[in-house]
């Protein structure tokens, strides 16, 4: 057998579910008077498939909590099988395991089960994102009263932005506070919760209806800071105030960046 194809019969059996390798890999070893080759594979196997499994149980703990140790390797197990390791870094084995709940259960149990494990992933992407220069108050205490009109922000790279139906945020305080879990619930209304990090502490914080949209006004659809003003003023009779309010929480809770246009240059 050549080298490249034993490489890829390896690489097959460890990504396999089967411990039981086939018969030209075992052939191709030699054991000893202690250990057989065909052992020696299975010992390989089975610490390869508990490291993977290791790895999204600590990406994904509350999952864990919910689901119990056995629901939550079944699940595991069936996800590595249809999504096997192909990065170098286990860091993004578990990037598609909200999507694959999404198919592999029915579509109530997968709901609030995917929506939770979004919100896990949220907080590693958050907590491994790139720094960013974040908008400072004492930045914008310098900006000329000229240029508050067109200030444009966006969000720092550490921000994730989620859109929750259910009590996913609850069920992530019950675990992280080792508490009892809530049931499962579908919230009145969805809910925007942004997650970030400052520093080296992961941040999270739900926004009201009114707040959500200013901010995805300005981080998504591009107004700036007047333009913010204009569609507040339809709904308040003090939007500037109510502006400028919302402009200094954000940039106190370390979410926002500005964005230079070249009228700014």
């Amino acid at each position: 057998m050549r080298l490249n194809d034993w490489q890829l019969e390896f690489e097959a059996y460890l990504l396999g579910a089967q411990s039981q390798p086939g018969a030209a890999l075992r052939d191709s070893l030699l054991g000893s008077t202690a250990l057989s080759a065909e052992e020696g594979l299975a010992i390989y196997h089975n610490a390869y498939r508990s490291r993977l499994l290791d790895a999204l149980r600590e990406d994904y703990p509350t999952l864990v909590y919910w689901l119990g140790d056995d629901q939550f390797e079944r699940l595991a197990s069936a996800y590595l099988q249809a999504h096997p390791s192909r990065h170098f870094s286990l860091r993004w084995l578990g990037e598609r395991l909200a999507d694959f709940i999404d198919g592999y259960l029915v579509a109530e149990q997968a709901a609030p089960l995917a929506e939770l494990a979004r919100l896990e992933w949220a907080f590693t992407l958050a907590f491994d994102a790139m720094e960013g220069e974040p908008l400072t108050l004492q930045s914008m205490a310098s900006l000329p009263p000229a240029d508050w009109p067109e200030l444009r922000v966006g969000l720092l790279p550490s921000v994730q932005w989620q859109l929750c139906h259910y009590n996913s945020l609850a069920v992530w305080r019950a675990r992280k506070d080792e508490g009892e879990l809530p049931a499962t619930a579908a919230l009145d209304q969805p809910q925007v919760c942004l997650i970030w990090r400052q520093g080296l502490i992961s941040r999270y914080r739900s926004l009201g209806a009114a707040e959500a949209h200013a901010l995805a006004g300005m981080v998504q659809q591009g107004w700036n800071f007047a333009g913010l003003c204009v569609e507040l003023s339809a709904h308040d009779d003090s939007a500037a105030v109510q502006a400028a309010t919302w402009l200094k929480q954000w940039i106190s809770d370390g979410l926002l960046e500005r964005l230079i246009t070249a009228e700014d240059e």
